[in-house]
């Protein structure tokens, strides 16, 4: 497996040569200095170009970064929208081990995404001469009170897709209503958790990966068991774990941040699942009269 300064110089060298190439810089995970190095990190690069279209019109530039196991193009997707002429990338797995996330972008678009970033290559002096180097940015931000009402509310509100997902026995809409829908709401009120504990000055990181940092190993016990076996009993368990740690998480933000939480809605949403778990098979109201 190639080193990083072996990538690294690789990299720098191609910007070098390549007179279309303008400038180049490094984001992800390499350039955050809070995120603990291991063989898994890409190099995710960006080469600032004036024009995307020799690139993409003779891909065959990129043989030089290695032998690769497969690729991905990102911006050929025919389920995302792109701007092929100012972006354009390659995303590629060699057979060393090392991943590469290599883009070419033109300085309009580079203006608008940059964040966290190292200089790699600069020949017009196009970048910023101080880049970022906090991750402050990733920081959980704040929630207003809007926002905390609205992901309470739609916690609540998506259950009861997933109680009658369940009493159907329709387990793939079950699963993409929970893991979908109502899990993003539990993973944001865990991440304001965190925010609150921390004072909004740390990083739960992408999908929350670093939630284990932060939380009691209780919470972060109780968050994993929420994610269940596609078996209808294993799933309303694990849906009534998630209302508990919810309920659990919210009302105590609720008096951290001082907003208002729903207590109501969330004693009948709860209440509504519990019903609907115990209705038989063959039951011809919800609520008989």
């Amino acid at each position: 497996m190639r080193s990083e300064k072996e990538m690294l110089d690789l990299i720098i060298n191609t910007a070098n040569e390549d007179p279309r190439i303008r400038a180049a810089y490094l984001e992800g995970s390499r350039v955050n200095p809070t995120v603990q190095a291991d063989i898994f990190q890409d190099y995710d690069v960006v080469y600032v170009v004036e024009e995307t279209k020799t690139f993409r019109e003779d891909p065959s530039w990129i043989d030089r970064f290695g032998k690769r196991l497969y690729m991905q193009y990102p911006e050929d997707s025919a389920y995302f929208p792109s701007d092929v002429e100012n972006c354009y990338g390659w995303l590629m797995q060699f057979a060393d081990g090392n991943r590469l996330d290599l883009h070419v972008c033109t300085m309009e678009t580079v203006k608008r995404d940059l964040e966290l970033y190292r200089v790699l290559v600069d020949k017009d002096n196009l970048l910023p001469s101080e880049p970022v180097k906090s991750e402050e940015i990733y920081w959980v931000k704040k929630p207003t009170p809007e926002q905390f009402h609205d992901t309470c509310n739609e916690f609540w509100w998506c259950l009861n897709n997933v109680a009658k997902g369940l009493w159907r026995k329709e387990i793939p809409y079950v699963m993409d209503m929970v893991n979908i829908y109502v899990r993003p709401m539990l993973t944001r009120i865990v991440e304001w958790k965190i925010g609150v504990d921390n004072h909004f000055s740390v990083s739960a990181g992408k999908c929350a990966k670093y939630m284990e940092r932060y939380v009691s190993e209780d919470i972060y016990r109780r968050y994993l068991a929420t994610y269940s076996s596609a078996e209808t009993e294993a799933i309303w368990d694990s849906v009534l774990g998630m209302c508990d740690l919810f309920h659990e998480i919210a009302a105590e933000l609720s008096e951290a941040m001082e907003y208002p939480y729903d207590d109501t809605e969330a004693e009948n949403g709860r209440a509504y699942l519990e019903h609907v778990r115990r209705l038989p098979e063959d039951a011809k109201e919800i609520y008989p009269d």
